[in-house]
């Protein structure tokens, strides 16, 4: 592995687990923290797998004390089911921006998310693209699957991915990040594909 491929993945492995983990884990979290309290039972009964509520075509946001948006979560629906306690959605679009105004957009065709949203399940053409704006080059994650757990901070997928930074491509076989080491891996058949800078180029 030469120097330009370490000095890559290094930058690519620094700000990825930071977009991947405010993404997911705090607009789910925020997601089923506002969504319907379930209703009590009047009678105790044997648990099944049946929605108590369930949202169709929604979209919630969040704005800063200034009016600005911060955070947007839409579905084409979601169920909650009481047995499991966990949130099922469909046609997820997840829309947020951090201080610096910087934008985030996430999609997946599926998402499970626990009762307090510390791990969610992404499932089905996973895309998460962050834009750099004109002093950093967009960050991309594409993938079939993606665990988002946030007790301890943790990421994974035991699914081909592919991650990008401009135009530093990145592919393995499954991808692992460790929040207490802050170390991030690509297992199994790991390439890259790093080009060349040009002048004036986002190197951040």
């Amino acid at each position: 592995m030469n120097r330009v491929w370490i000095r890559a993945w290094d930058r690519l492995s620094l700000y990825l687990p930071v977009v991947l983990m405010g993404v997911f884990a705090l607009g789910t979290w925020w997601l089923v923290r506002n969504t319907p309290g379930a209703p009590a039972a009047p009678t105790a009964t044997a648990p099944r797998h049946e929605a108590d509520y369930f949202l169709r075509n929604f979209t919630l946001r969040s704005f800063d004390a200034q009016g600005q948006l911060r955070r947007s979560v839409s579905a084409d629906r979601a169920d909650h089911y009481p047995d499991t306690d966990t949130l099922e959605m469909r046609g997820v679009r997840i829309l947020a921006f951090d201080d610096g105004g910087a934008q985030t957009r996430a999609t997946a065709r599926e998402a499970t998310s626990n009762r307090d949203g510390s791990e969610v399940q992404l499932r089905g053409a996973v895309h998460v693209l962050r834009d750099g704006g004109a002093l950093a080059a967009p960050l991309q994650y594409g993938g079939e699957f993606l665990l988002v757990q946030t007790r301890p901070e943790r990421l994974s997928s035991p699914q081909p991915v592919e991650i990008s930074r401009g135009a530093d491509r990145f592919f393995g076989d499954s991808l692992r990040y460790d929040g207490t080491s802050a170390t991030l891996e690509l297992v199994g058949r790991v390439r890259g594909v790093i080009q060349p800078r040009s002048a004036g180029a986002p190197r951040r």
